[in-house]
């Protein structure tokens, strides 16, 4: 997802956004040391809007939210 990584990037560019390679099948995001969002418990990826809110309530600090919803994984065979 580091289309997702470009766009916080380009809209916040004060954040810091990092990434690490974990288990296999696994995508989670962390705001502020916060789970926002994990693949593992809803399948699939978030839709960008919805982080794209998150960081700027954390931005603006507000509460954040945890995001539950996704769009099925893409897959390719």
């Amino acid at each position: 997802m580091r289309g997702l990584a470009s766009t916080v990037k380009a809209e916040f560019p004060g954040a810091d956004v990092s990434g690490f390679v974990g288990r296999m099948g696994s995508f989670e995001i962390e705001i502020n040391g916060q789970l926002i969002f994990s693949k593992l418990e809803t399948g699939g990826f978030p839709y960008e809007d919805d982080v794209m809110q998150e960081v700027q309530n954390a931005q603006d600090g507000k509460p954040l939210h945890k995001i539950t919803k996704s769009r099925a994984p893409c897959v390719i065979m």
